[in-house]
């Protein structure tokens, strides 16, 4: 069992920077993998970044390289996620999950567990 809480969502600018943490509790010595995601309104789910639990492996979605950098504090059990250069297609409520599996970072399905989201929105 993991629980997760997402914070660090708000209004911002285009261009501007925001931080979201994702902070874990419970069982985390059997997690594989944290990651990201998100929806915005009439869009599916999508894959923005994940990270294995040691901090050695990364990946993100295309459509975020080179703007958002995603990084773990382990005595904090608290995964971030820097974003820059905000636009507003990057507006949506961001989730945080939890792979156990070991199947992959960027599987949505192998995510067995995930918080309440947190929403960014990027409007001038």
């Amino acid at each position: 069992q993991v629980q997760l809480v997402e914070s660090g969502g708000g209004l911002v600018q285009p261009g501007g920077s925001l931080r979201l943490s994702c902070s874990a509790s419970g069982r985390t010595d059997a997690v594989y993998a944290v990651g990201w995601f998100r929806q915005a309104p009439g869009k599916e789910r999508e894959f923005v970044s994940a990270i294995d639990w040691a901090g050695h492996n990364t990946r993100y979605g295309d459509s975020v390289k080179g703007r958002f950098t995603i990084s773990r504090v382990s005595d904090k059990n608290t995964v971030y996620l820097e974003m820059n250069s905000l636009r507003p297609e990057d507006t949506a409520v961001y989730y945080c999950a939890v792979d156990r599996s070991g199947v992959g970072l960027v599987t949505e399905t192998a995510y067995a567990y995930w918080g309440q989201g947190t929403q960014v929105t990027v409007s001038s």
